[in-house]
């Protein structure tokens, strides 16, 4: 393992991260389509997505940082699971993201980030993680996959961004029995 990776240590998302993850968010939302948002939001707009994802519970937020930087400048990406959909019968079913900052891609963070997330899902009532890839999108293919997800289907041309259609992979992973 390289000296570099050995710092990146992975922990519950805090208040104090609010600007870096949004900044990592923007990103996305400014340069690529692997999100369908379209416009950047303000940390204080972010504010409910981060208290929607307690340290516990199904709907986790994980932070991947560098211990050797102090405060939110450390952040290098982040990993969540969301409900799935609003109605009762999709409860045990979530919806899992990883994002990493744009200068820390290609260092294993994102692997390590979603290691760390269904580490912290196994004792959840939960049977199914779901992840959505615009594509194309080669490298967030590859992740899943090594992860264990397994192609379901693909939406064609469901969102438009940067005045074209793009299309969506979905992927499943069982996770822990009842």
């Amino acid at each position: 393992m390289s000296q570099e990776r050995t710092e990146v240590q992975v922990r519950a998302g805090a208040e104090a991260d609010l600007g870096a993850l949004t900044d990592i968010y923007n990103h996305f939302i400014r340069e690529t389509a692997v999100t369908f948002d379209t416009a950047a939001f303000t940390a204080e707009q972010r504010r409910p997505w981060l208290h929607s994802h307690p340290e516990d519970g199904p709907h986790r937020l994980l932070v991947a940082y560098d211990a050797r930087i102090v405060g939110s400048q450390g952040v290098l990406g982040y990993a969540t699971s969301s409900p799935f959909r609003a109605k009762a019968a999709y409860a045990t079913s979530v919806e899992v993201s990883v994002y990493c900052a744009p200068d820390a891609t290609g260092r294993g963070i994102g692997t390590l980030l979603y290691r760390s997330l269904f580490e912290a899902l196994a004792g959840e009532d939960l049977h199914r993680a779901y992840a959505g890839i615009a594509l194309p999108n080669d490298a967030s293919v590859r992740l899943h996959e090594r992860l264990g997800f397994t192609h379901v289907g693909t939406y064609r041309e469901v969102g438009r961004k940067f005045g074209r259609y793009w299309d969506v992979a979905w992927y499943e992973k069982e996770l822990g029995q009842p």
